[in-house]
């Protein structure tokens, strides 16, 4: 018996589960500050005999296992949620093998394994919504050097006739300061479910994310790219971020048809938690040896 947490900014999505991700039960609950939310998370997991438990977090995060703040989730503005540890909270109060990683990281799992990659070594999941991140699986592994990739946070060019200065508190116009779902609403004054009508707006956005798109592939040449998050569901903008990207790459790298390469989730909204009891299952036979 795994246990699986998607920590998102929003909300904790618990389930327990197999690692052919079969999910037995489930429950979501509002992330508002740790000492609220992760008491209803372990009351959640505790009738179940865990044998590990699986965590895809928001971030930054800490997934260097050497180093002395592993498994704390790092400079977030969330309140309370600042250097908090959170691997150490679950070992306290289950003690067992704990996998630990980014929410995205833990989505490019699933759909390496069960969904739109499955049977690839290689893809890059991004989610688009509230923030930008991606996860990436390279020759089979997360990829993963000093920390995790912070591909959301990348600088792209702003459109000419775009006069939105950007909304991230860090950098400004990067890529989630400009494509995020707070920057599409902050542009066009009306959250994105509200504008699927107005071709505008998916055009600048599939402008950006193109741009994206074209750094991603000329670095990690991936398989097959996935991308999520509410912003995505706006399946408008996919003919978009194909055209702009033709036109940026103009012919230099050689792609299969972009319709197919360049796709939504096949896991849906469980690619995540999917991800995550993946996670507790490589904890798992990492401590056992296997």
């Amino acid at each position: 018996m795994l246990g699986a947490i998607e920590a998102g900014g929003t909300k904790f999505v618990c389930a327990v589960g197999d690692e052919n991700g079969k999910v037995a039960d489930r429950i979501q609950i509002p992330t508002t500050i740790p000492g609220e939310t992760l008491p209803k998370v372990i009351d959640f997991f505790k009738p179940y005999s865990l044998d590990a438990i699986g965590i895809g977090s928001f971030g930054p995060i800490d997934v260097n296992r050497e180093s002395p703040t592993y498994g704390h989730i790092m400079s977030t503005p969330k309140p309370g949620w600042k250097d908090f540890s959170l691997v150490q909270t679950f070992k306290d109060a289950f003690d067992v093998p704990i996998g630990f990683h980014t929410d995205v990281n833990a989505a490019a799992l699933g759909e390496a394994t069960y969904g739109a990659a499955e049977g690839l070594d290689s893809c890059l999941y991004i989610t688009v919504g509230t923030g930008i991140g991606a996860g990436a699986i390279v020759q089979g592994q997360l990829l993963q050097g000093y920390s995790h990739p912070e591909m959301g946070h990348i600088l792209v060019k702003r459109h000419s006739e775009d006069p939105y200065l950007g909304g991230c508190p860090y950098h400004g116009d990067c890529l989630e300061g400009l494509a995020a779902g707070p920057a599409i609403e902050e542009r066009w004054s009306e959250k994105g479910i509200h504008l699927a009508d107005r071709e505008e707006v998916w055009k600048l956005e599939g402008y950006y994310i193109a741009q994206a798109l074209m750094q991603y592939i000329l670095i990690l040449s991936p398989k097959k790219i996935i991308l999520g998050g509410g912003v995505m569901n706006q399946k408008q903008v996919f003919p978009h971020i194909y055209q702009h990207l033709e036109e940026f790459l103009k012919g230099y790298v050689s792609l299969p048809e972009l319709s197919e390469y360049i796709v939504s989730p096949a896991l849906g909204n469980d690619a995540g938690i999917i991800g995550s009891l993946l996670l507790a299952h490589q904890a798992l036979t990492e401590k056992s040896g296997r």
